[in-house]
């Protein structure tokens, strides 16, 4: 069964959130954030893991990152 994982991280340079979805460990991905896997990431990092959840359904892990970045973007809950 195939597992994804929201996970959040942030910039130590600027302390940005990023949050993200992904197949791989998040420590595996955070890994590659920090060794510039494309350029927002070569612009921000470095990076620290700060939490991740794990499901089992793909869909559920995008939906769940949806409506978390729109939390974010509204200032809910802060």
């Amino acid at each position: 069964m195939d597992t994804w994982h929201v996970y959040f991280m942030e910039s130590e340079r600027n302390k940005k959130i990023y949050v993200s979805k992904t197949s791989k460990k998040p420590k595996a991905r955070v890994y590659e954030h920090n060794h510039g896997s494309n350029n927002w990431s070569k612009n921000n990092g470095p990076f620290k893991l700060i939490y991740y959840e794990k499901y089992y359904k793909s869909g559920l892990g995008r939906e769940i990152k949806k409506i978390i970045v729109e939390c974010i973007k509204n200032n809910i809950g802060a």
